[in-house]
């Protein structure tokens, strides 16, 4: 048996833990550079506020209901989320992270799995503050189904158990949600379901495995098998070591100068060493691009990338950022209008599995320098030791985050003063 529990309106219930005068005041948290509406809570979707909407189309619903508007705030948001996840760890076996704000938990061997359900939702709650839905099933993909339910019913109370269901109530179920409701169901595989009268999780858990399989990818049997109790998907409670690390941000206005690109590539690859270091692991290839704004049809397009192998593997902030600026003066051209730059790492492996390298003492003390840089901006802070070259006189690359809260938990000068 497994369990999927997950936050409701993560981010903006980690608002609500150090705001409490905001639990029946409609929220909502926006995009990078504050564009879209990317969470909102119930009170605000009952004033018919959707995600993906931009912000100054609704400005008047805000305006006029109060809608308490934050910009993302990534720093709280990702520790809350070890938080929750470490609390309900504690509950269960094993638990395997699926997103920032969701997890599935290994429930082999346990009894009274449905009071183990309300047990996880209390404690989340008593620990860190976080309202959660608990979905149990022998499949990950009932298990999510049922926590969808478990979301939209009341009388649940936030858990639902496929093992409490009755045959004919658990039809009842699969009745109850459309195919595009179903996890690993997007909108077009959706409407070509639909198209063939498959417009239920019950029609797709019963419509043959030779039909889907001539018409559909095999995910989409191996969806409709998880459907009727099926375990076909693996139960992972160690994340798979990532084979590659993106760093990139659009930019609150169009960029141009060379040194507001540099500043931005700095943080990319500090951001992006640090990860590496954090998770043991090290690099062979980086590359950098630059994107100039394709929603300007009156300014001259431009894409821009290059990549470069190391030769060795390596994890040091100055050996990154060193091939980093090389590539970025190469690919870089005056003129353009810029939108979006980023950092692309390659070819990682476990640090620990990484050849050592005959030649390698700077880059030892590369190491340690490095190591150093993480104690500090640990200790004091994100950015409190950062090369030269991220402090540009150019604002414009940084992300626009006009409503950010605190960073509560990860900042000693944010932390919550009471009385």
């Amino acid at each position: 048996m497994f369990a999927l529990i997950d936050g409701n309106s993560f981010y903006a219930s980690c608002e609500r833990v150090f705001r409490p005068e905001l639990e029946q005041r409609p929220v909502v948290i926006l995009s990078n550079n504050d564009g879209c509406i990317v969470t909102l809570t119930k009170e605000a979707k009952a004033l018919g506020l959707k995600r993906g909407t931009p912000l100054f189309q609704v400005k008047d619903v805000i305006d006029k209901y109060q809608v308490a508007v934050f910009s993302s705030n990534y720093e709280l948001y990702g520790d809350m989320s070890a938080r929750m996840m470490a609390t309900i760890a504690s509950l269960v076996p094993s638990i395997e992270t699926y997103s920032i704000d969701e997890c599935f938990a290994d429930l082999a061997g346990l009894d009274h799995l449905t009071v183990l359900g309300q047990s996880i939702r209390e404690r989340v709650r008593m620990w860190v503050g976080i309202p959660t839905c608990v979905g149990i099933a022998p499949s990950k993909t009932l298990a999510k189904y049922c926590n969808h339910l478990a979301k939209k019913i009341p009388p649940l109370h936030g858990v639902l158990n496929w093992d409490d269901l009755s045959e004919p109530r658990r039809r009842k179920a699969l009745m109850f949600g459309a195919v595009g409701d179903i996890w690993g169901i997007g909108p077009r595989l959706a409407k070509r379901l639909s198209q063939l009268g498959i417009v239920s999780a019950w029609d797709l858990s019963q419509t043959p495995k030779a039909f889907l399989r001539e018409y559909f990818p095999v995910t989409v049997s191996q969806t409709a098998a998880e459907l009727r109790g099926e375990a076909v998907l693996d139960f992972v409670p160690v994340a798979e070591r990532r084979q590659r690390l993106v760093r990139s941000r659009s930019f609150s206005a169009d960029v141009k100068d060379f040194d507001a690109l540099a500043a931005a590539i700095t943080c990319h690859v500090e951001e992006a060493a640090r990860v590496l270091r954090q998770e043991r692991l090290a690099a062979r290839r980086i590359g950098v691009f630059v994107l100039s704004n394709r929603f300007r049809d009156n300014t001259e397009q431009y894409s821009g990338f290059d990549e470069r192998d190391f030769g060795v593997y390596v994890s040091d902030t100055p050996g990154l950022m060193h091939e980093a600026m090389a590539i970025l003066r190469q690919i870089y051209r005056p003129g353009i209008a810029y939108k979006k730059a980023g950092v692309l790492l390659q070819d990682i492996i476990d640090k620990r599995d990484a050849q050592w390298d005959l030649f390698a003492f700077e880059r030892e003390g590369n190491d340690r320098l490095s190591r150093v840089m993480d104690t500090i901006n640990a200790r004091y802070g994100k950015g409190a030791l950062s090369y030269a070259t991220a402090f540009s006189q150019a604002t414009d690359w940084k992300m626009k985050r006009q409503y950010k809260s605190p960073s509560y938990t990860t900042r000693f000068s944010d932390l919550l003063r009471v009385g």
